[in-house]
């Protein structure tokens, strides 16, 4: 038989037996969800202007150098993302070593051995009994045909792990850059609400200045004297707490950073401004899929889940391999490199699994039970990724109208503390006007600052919630309505 035919021989087997297999019936059961098919809802959708998609750089709206500065530093030096980014080049290398499942194996052997030869077996005297040097250097080659692409599959498996690997390193980033925009905010909050502490204090240490004068003329009594001076400490301690919480956040900073906390020193006192209406892009939540890394990672995860389906089936069929080989073979060194010496080798291999203890099986429905798994992590992502964007629009709306009305809140006090220290001063109202007037200033300072804070924050919010221009993420394939593998 020619070797033609020996391999055509083989080749109709291997298909023979490859339509004989029976797959198992574990296929899974889960289904994604298409981002197009969610109701954004009314709170989302009554946001006008439609606004575009966020910018890359999105924390420069808020027009602090130094913030843009310590963004820069945090994405450049910090050890979680550089981790994140490790294991893209894991995955890639990941994927290099699968792919070459796809490409012909080449190696070399050669052993030299001296031995003694039997005398009772083949070998007649003088071979048999006689010690001789036992050469041989061959090179061989195996390719798997890859029939049903068991291989492709995996490969395919690998390159989508690969684009996760790249979709949730951009999460860190943006996670990243917005702890560090956030924090920041907190830091502006820190330092509005120590100038309040110390405004209060300097506040009541007027009032105790005014009020002891009068009890030294015997213009008032011991009791108001007492009163007066009872809120300075407290005013005091409000001021040091103020401060140490200024430094906290500025040791956060540096560690958000990647740097040690002496590097705070160098901060100063942010300069937030944010005038910017709400709104929301047109496209959503259609476009969330291609935006938000995290919705994108599960994407990937799903992809790769199915082909790993596919590459367990194709486990269950036969595996056909080419293997050839050529090289040297004599007793002594004289003869090793002559023609005579020569061997090689060149034909088909068949291999099919017929009782495994059920192995395959159980890949097979393990491959389906984490494709199940990644399908309903990437519903749920999706779920509350639209969730938590109409969230933050929500918040962003009302802090709108807040911020109106505390600012106007906070002038109202000021005036009313303005009035009743000059009645004071003049002798007309007692302390207890003026304490109650410069506590109502002290709450509605604090509260119009916590307020611009939560909107300044509010919007770092929103803007991860949409991606934060993380638009250079490979885009997952689009769900397709009742698709499994």
């Amino acid at each position: 038989m020619t070797m033609k035919k020996t391999i055509f021989c083989v080749l109709t087997t291997a298909l023979f037996l490859g339509g004989c297999a029976s797959l198992p019936d574990t296929a899974p059961h889960s289904r994604l969800l298409d981002p197009a098919g969610l109701k954004a809802g009314s709170a989302v959708a009554a946001v006008h202007p439609a606004a575009p998609w966020p910018t890359r750089t999105w924390w420069q709206s808020y027009g602090d150098p130094q913030l843009d500065r310590l963004v820069a530093e945090a994405t450049a030096g910090s050890p979680t993302l550089r981790m994140a980014r490790t294991r893209i080049t894991a995955a890639q290398f990941m994927a290099g070593a699968t792919r070459s499942n796809l490409y012909p194996a080449i190696q070399a052997d050669a052993h030299f051995m001296r031995e003694r030869l039997t005398e009772t077996q083949v070998f007649p005297p003088p071979l048999g009994g006689g010690t001789f040097w036992d050469n041989s250097a061959t090179a061989g080659l195996a390719y798997d045909l890859d029939v049903w692409g068991k291989n492709r599959a995996a490969l395919a498996a690998a390159l989508d792990y690969e684009r996760m690997a790249a979709a949730e390193a951009q999460e860190v980033q943006l996670a990243l850059e917005t702890a560090v925009v956030r924090s920041y905010v907190q830091l502006s909050l820190r330092f509005v609400l120590l100038d309040i502490a110390q405004a209060t204090l300097k506040q009541r240490q007027e009032i105790l200045d005014i009020t002891r004068k009068r009890f030294n003329a015997g213009l008032t009594t011991e009791l108001d004297l007492r009163q007066a001076e009872t809120p300075v400490p407290a005013a005091r301690a409000e001021a040091e707490r103020a401060g140490e919480e200024i430094e906290l956040l500025k040791n956060q900073l540096c560690a958000l950073s990647g740097k040690g906390p002496g590097e705070g020193e160098a901060i100063t006192r942010p300069t937030l401004s944010l005038n910017l209406p709400v709104g929301l892009p047109a496209s959503l939540p259609a476009d969330l899929l291609g935006r938000r890394p995290d919705v994108a990672a599960h994407r990937w995860r799903v992809e790769a889940a199915g082909k790993n389906i596919a590459a367990a089936k194709a486990a269950f069929y036969p595996n056909i391999n080419l293997t050839a080989f050529v090289g040297w073979q004599s007793f002594g060194f004289d003869k090793l490199l002559s023609a005579s010496s020569l061997v090689h080798g060149f034909g088909p291999a068949i291999s099919l699994p017929i009782f495994e203890g059920g192995r395959l099986r159980s890949q097979l429905g393990l491959s389906a039970a984490d494709y199940d798994m990644a399908v309903e992590s990437y519903n749920d992502t999706l779920i509350r990724a639209l969730e938590r964007v109409a969230d933050s629009v929500v918040t962003l709306r009302s802090l709108e109208k807040q911020r109106s009305e505390a600012t106007l809140s906070n002038s109202l006090a000021g005036r009313t503390y303005d009035i009743a220290l000059r009645g004071f001063r003049a002798g007309y109202t007692d302390y207890l006007n003026v304490l109650n007037a410069q506590n109502l200033t002290l709450s509605e300072a604090s509260r119009k600052a916590a307020v611009e804070a939560r909107f300044l924050d509010a919007y770092a919010a929103l803007m991860q919630e949409l991606g934060g221009g993380m638009n250079d993420t490979p885009e997952a394939p689009r769900p397709t309505a009742g698709k499994t593998p």
